[in-house]
């Protein structure tokens, strides 16, 4: 039976490929931040060495995007230099690494989805950091790192827009909603699904995109979350990136392709709105 290790257990999606492997019996210890810090080189290493798992599956990370902009020493030190640290601790007891990243190391500027293979081009720090992470894990892991880009990810737990655009429509809002960035709502129970599917597949180490099927704008989300509650959905109204003007620039479209889950012989994700209408996240609040 594989043995599992899961670093940022306390994240959206360690919380679902935790509570995943627990129900179907697989033995896996989690790590929740304060438990393992990526930035700590020794203590990667003897933790690794420690468990000895069979897959690490890495859901830690810098993830505040704006932040990272000033910061971006700090995120790349736990996107990239401990992603590293721990992939070199995993190369050290023959573990396989899933190591998640994001459809931000992406400029934005394509016409069609992104294929698993087109070059990479990130338009802020936090891509940077974790397309280093993404690097590190394929060099150090040739024949047993993978990396899975997702994108726009939610749960009932943590901090995310679906969450937010129902605490808003239960206030009365009417908010004010980007149209014009484009990308892939993708529910943490699918992705955690998808990535234990993928340990088990034998599919090839390298790139896959993992997020649910089909494309849409933050305004198009907020709609189709409205229209889900029973609420009026014009009351969400379109604006520009221009009205929102955030520290980080975000990619004007991000959508992937999933080509590659041919090499692993699995279907792509299935599409938001279904993972949406499934998820009971909106019932959470």
């Amino acid at each position: 039976m594989t043995r599992w290790m899961i670093t940022g257990a306390s994240g959206m999606l360690g919380t679902e490929l935790a509570a995943r492997l627990r129900v179907g019996g697989q033995p896996v210890l989690a790590f929740r931040r304060h438990e393992l810090d990526l930035r700590d080189t020794a203590a990667v290493h003897h933790l690794v060495e420690a468990c000895r798992p069979d897959v690490v599956v890495n859901c830690a990370a810098w993830n505040a995007v704006d932040e990272a902009e000033t910061r971006e020493d700090e995120a790349l030190a736990v996107n990239g230099t401990g992603v590293r640290a721990l992939a070199e601790a995993c190369g050290r007891v023959g573990a396989r690494m899933i190591q998640p990243s994001s459809d931000y190391v992406f400029d934005g500027t394509a016409l069609d989805p992104y294929p698993e293979d087109a070059r990479p081009r990130p338009i802020n720090a936090y891509g940077r950091t974790k397309l280093a992470g993404e690097r590190a894990v394929l060099e150090t892991l040739p024949c047993g790192g993978y990396v899975v880009r997702t994108a726009w990810v939610y749960a009932a737990t943590g901090h995310n827009f679906i969450r937010t655009m129902t605490r808003l429509e239960g206030e009365g809002a009417a908010p004010g909603v980007v149209g014009d960035q484009f990308g892939q709502p993708t529910w943490a129970g699918d992705l955690a699904a998808r990535i234990v599917d993928l340990a088990g597949s034998g599919a090839p180490p390298g790139v896959y995109h993992a997020t649910n099927s089909g494309q849409t704008s933050w305004y198009g989300l907020a709609r189709e979350i409205f229209t889900l509650l029973g609420a009026d959905p014009v009351r969400v109204t379109e604006i520009s990136s221009k009205d929102f003007p955030r520290p980080a620039p975000r990619p004007a479209y991000s959508v992937l392709g999933h080509d590659g889950w041919r090499r692993a012989g699995l279907p792509p994700m299935r599409h938001w709105r279904e993972a949406l209408r499934e998820s009971r996240v909106l019932a959470a609040g």
